[in-house]
């Protein structure tokens, strides 16, 4: 059973940084794609950055690129996988709460629609004020 917890979140001023991390485990299927998705009040979901199995490859949609990274770890067992998001530069606007999703393609596959993402945590709140 593939589960997701994200934990980071905050409230921060603008300008300031926190990071968000994801623990997955039971990803046993490879490729895999990772990605961090955000949902602001009356707003759609949206996929923010993404990390793929095949290479370590990461993509930023434009709003963050920059200001966020993603970077992952895999245990030593190999059992569970923290994906991080390092955010900087915060802005008013990147309030929502944030979630990690996987999916079993890789990401050129799976691409950024949240809809093709089947596996999902429960968010973490991010607060940037101004």
């Amino acid at each position: 059973e593939v589960r997701l917890a994200e934990s980071g979140g905050g409230l921060v001023q603008a300008g300031g940084s926190l990071r968000l991390s994801c623990a997955a485990s039971g990803i046993t299927f490879d490729p895999y794609v990772i990605g961090w998705f955000r949902q602001a009040r009356g707003k759609k979901r949206e996929g923010v950055s993404f990390i793929s199995s095949l290479d370590g490859s990461t993509y930023y949609t434009d709003s963050v690129e920059g200001r966020f990274t993603m970077s992952s770890a895999i245990s030593s067992d190999n059992t569970k996988i923290t994906v991080y998001l390092q955010m900087n530069t915060l802005k008013p606007e990147d309030t929502a709460v944030y979630y990690c999703g996987a999916d079993s393609r890789s990401f050129d596959v799976a691409g950024t629609d949240p809809d093709e993402y089947p596996f999902w945590g429960r968010g973490t709140q991010v607060t940037v004020s101004s």
